[in-house]
């Protein structure tokens, strides 16, 4: 008996080199798991759309949806559950964060940026309407503090507070505050280079890390949420 599918469900860019990094995600995916049958879909601007891929699988197809995403927020609470509604075969899996290893990996980009102890660190997530979104990022950021000597604060890209040029100002001022020399360096908390991390470079911070991808570590997270989401299909 064949594996469930796994519909690994990222957000959607329309930045070229994001939509290659997501791609590789799938490509890492399938070749930890030979056989196991990878779909590609999106909650937002690229295609295909999450509710077609369901709709076009057979009825009673078995599958998994992995959100490629890191945190619970909008899409995870209301667009995947909208998109499988109905097909009690296919259920979600849990978003890629927070993860230990995720903060590691913000470590490795944060130190190959040139941090330093007395630097300030601000977590910088894309944001969510929802509360839980809020809640895993200020336990990611928690796990990252637990891995540096640094202050480490968190902020928002979109529809959270605070937002990131406001983080980084009041980071600025603590910093100084303080009595302390550091610098201000912001930590991607995003899976690709697209808008959001775009945007992280206007908010004045003396330091933009690098997004998450490339990184093998993402497929090893995705599969462990979606081996996890199995025990709902028994």
């Amino acid at each position: 008996m064949s594996s469930p599918v796994l519909i690994a469900c990222a957000h959607g860019t329309s930045n070229a080199q994001g939509q290659a990094a997501i791609r590789q995600v799938l490509a890492e995916i399938a070749e930890l798991r030979p056989g196991l049958e990878v779909l590609e879909a999106y909650v937002d601007v690229q295609e295909p759309e999450l509710s077609g891929v369901v709709a076009g699988m057979p009825e009673g197809t078995p599958a998994v949806v992995v959100p490629l995403l890191l945190s619970t927020g909008y899409h995870v609470k209301v667009d995947i559950p909208r998109a499988i509604k109905g097909r009690p075969e296919v259920v979600a899996a849990a978003p890629l964060g927070p993860d230990r290893r995720l903060a590691e990996l913000l470590v490795k980009h944060l130190r190959a940026s040139g941090l330093k102890d007395d630097d300030g660190v601000l977590l910088a997530a894309a944001g969510s309407s929802l509360p839980d979104g809020s809640v895993d990022s200020e336990e990611q950021a928690r796990q990252l503090a637990e891995l540096l000597p640094n202050p480490v604060r968190v902020a928002y890209g979109a529809s959270a507070q605070p937002n990131v040029p406001d983080g980084v100002a009041a980071l600025r001022t603590e910093l100084a505050e303080g009595g302390g020399q550091g610098r201000v360096i912001v930590s991607s908390y995003l899976l690709a280079t697209g808008y959001f991390h775009d945007q992280l470079a206007k908010a004045g911070a003396d330091i933009v890390s690098d997004p998450l991808l490339p990184s093998p570590v993402l497929a090893e997270i995705a599969l462990e949420r979606y081996d996890a989401a199995l025990a709902k299909l028994s």
